[in-house]
């Protein structure tokens, strides 16, 4: 991007406006801090090389760049479970307990399924987008999500209300 175009400058706006949500996002997807610190500037540096070819909304050309970044690492390389860091953001949450329930439950997951739970219920994707954008069969979305709803009301039976009815 050569300097001062309005490409750069929509760039620039772009990730002010956005990257409080992309990271939120890339936390859930990781579950650490630092990785999803590391996986949203690996996003926005792949979608700065492409800001030109981006046409309309960029939101979801650069979550796919999330997506598939992510899954690009855990094929790289196991993750080790690892208990999840608070998050400032989610840090103001009202239930406190609750929140500190579904980290330690979500951390327990293994990556496959903390990021289909997170397509599927934090970012709303239906299951056949979910497959898209993590390259795989909506069948195995189905079976993935409910390997992961049947874990997560094994692990904290307090979230009852949140998984009920999901599967």
């Amino acid at each position: 991007m050569p300097a001062g175009t309005t490409a750069e400058n929509d760039f620039r706006a772009y990730v002010v406006a956005r990257t409080p949500a992309l990271s939120r996002t890339a936390y859930l997807l990781t579950g650490d801090a630092h990785l999803a610190e590391d996986l949203v500037q690996t996003a926005l540096f792949k979608a700065a090389k492409a800001w030109h070819r981006i046409e309309g909304d960029p939101d979801p050309y650069v979550r796919r760049i999330l997506y598939t970044q992510n899954v690009s690492w855990w094929r790289q390389r196991k993750l080790r479970e690892t208990a999840l860091g608070s998050y400032d953001a989610a840090a103001s949450a009202p239930d406190t307990d609750l929140r500190l329930t579904l980290e330690q439950a979500l951390a327990r997951l293994t990556t496959r399924q903390r990021t289909v739970l997170v397509l599927r219920y934090f970012e709303d994707l239906t299951e056949v987008q979910t497959a898209a954008e993590l390259g795989i069969g909506a069948g195995t979305v189905k079976s993935i999500g409910r390997q992961a709803l049947a874990r997560l009301r094994t692990l904290a039976p307090d979230l009852a209300e949140l998984v009920q009815d999901r599967a």
